[in-house]
């Protein structure tokens, strides 16, 4: 499977769901974000957020409702304000263009297995195994991704081990649920990698 030796790859093309909003400063650079939809073929939609310089969004008039696509990387960091999802995934844009072509969604992920894989059967009696994959960025930092394998990926990823290096192609998903704090019920977001093709790595 030589399509899935991108350590870190995203491609999309979506919709703009809303302008740019100004996120953060880091080494000087100024970074910002904005949701973008993509659609999937059975009609729903994911509603990813897309961080990008203000550099590369100056080279593009970006408004609600453009067509876009999207080349970076897949990016997480730990959210410690107490407000939102402790952990945070977003999509790093690296290069951006406006655009004419249908929505895609597509990501290649090689990493390591940083916690033992949990399989386990959904209510309809189809395997499911919840991974989480640790890819290493430059200068020694790393991502934290979660993804998702289904039937047969499933069974076969939930005999691995902590430690195993994996790579895999699918893509991103936003998936809304209810989380009950301090008696209230709130709706959240949570983000991850729904598996298409999966493969363990030879030492």
């Amino acid at each position: 499977m030589e399509e899935l030796r991108e350590r870190n790859r995203v491609e999309l093309c979506g919709t703009a769901a809303g302008r740019p909003q100004f996120s953060h400063v880091s080494r000087e650079v100024e970074f910002f974000t904005f949701p973008l939809e993509v659609s999937r073929l059975s009609g729903n939609v994911d509603r990813l957020n897309i961080v990008a310089r203000r550099e590369l969004l100056a080279e593009l008039a970006l408004d609600e409702g453009a067509v876009v696509t999207v080349t970076g990387e897949l990016r997480s960091f730990n959210n410690k304000s107490d407000v939102g999802s402790r952990l945070v995934i977003t999509v790093y844009a690296r290069e951006l263009s406006l655009s004419g072509a249908a929505d895609f969604n597509r990501v290649w992920l090689m990493g390591t297995l940083c916690k033992k894989p949990n399989l386990r059967t959904t209510p309809m009696g189809r395997d499911i195994c919840d991974l989480m994959l640790a890819v290493n960025r430059r200068y020694g930092r790393s991502d934290y991704l979660p993804c998702i394998a289904w039937g047969v990926r499933a069974r076969e990823a939930g005999c691995w081990d902590v430690g195993d290096a994996v790579s895999l192609s699918g893509r991103i998903q936003s998936r809304r649920y209810i989380k009950v704090l301090e008696g209230e019920s709130v709706e959240k977001t949570a983000f991850e990698v729904s598996v298409t093709e999966i493969e363990r790595e030879e030492g």
